[in-house]
């Protein structure tokens, strides 16, 4: 099966390619030669989600996944969330967005948060959610230079490791967004 990731992120292309391997032909944006960003205007994950998978369904007629991806920590009553790639701002970066969180963090003793996926399909037809939650907490500096976003201060539970210092196979046995493509995954092969 073919599918389009609504997504322009090299590092989520790659993290989708590897948990969707032998199972479905993976095509970006970029692939497809749609460069323009697409906005994501509401509040929550769920509803941004689906509508980048809609809008690329809209434009190309072929089935569509797209997702969202929050990082919710508890002492900061779920911020960054939905915000979370442009925490720091409009231009996107992770290295700034993750400053910040770690100077509003400063002085915090509760640094539990949890990384939430949603992820959205559409083929026109069928219109599904599945969400992969981990919980974890925030550690107190960058740590590792694997993975993408906030993964260098994300420590998963029962880890001592951020994401960023695992081997992209080891992350992704447990990830928020692998946990979510593993439901994608179960249910594209009941409809396929």
């Amino acid at each position: 099966m073919d599918l389009i990731f609504a997504t322009h992120n090299d590092g989520k292309i790659k993290e989708i390619r590897s948990l969707l391997s032998g199972k479905a032909r993976v095509f970006s944006l970029g692939e497809l030669n749609l460069n323009e960003e697409i906005d994501e205007p509401f509040l929550t994950l769920e509803e941004n989600a689906m509508h980048k998978a809609k809008e690329i369904f809209r434009r190309t007629g072929k089935a569509c996944f797209a997702d969202d991806t929050g990082l919710e920590v508890h002492s900061l009553g779920g911020k960054p969330g939905v915000l979370s790639a442009r925490y720091a701002g409009e231009a996107k970066d992770p290295v700034t967005n993750m400053e910040k969180l770690l100077l509003e963090m400063k002085n915090s003793k509760d640094r539990s948060a949890r990384f939430r996926t949603i992820i959205a399909f559409t083929d026109g037809k069928k219109e599904m959610i599945f969400e992969g939650i981990v919980n974890g907490k925030i550690s107190k500096e960058k740590k590792g230079n694997k993975g993408f976003g906030y993964d260098p201060v994300f420590i998963p539970e029962n880890e001592t490791r951020t994401f960023a210092e695992m081997e992209p196979e080891e992350k992704n046995k447990f990830s928020h967004r692998a946990k979510a493509v593993r439901d994608f995954i179960y249910w594209l092969r009941i409809i396929l």
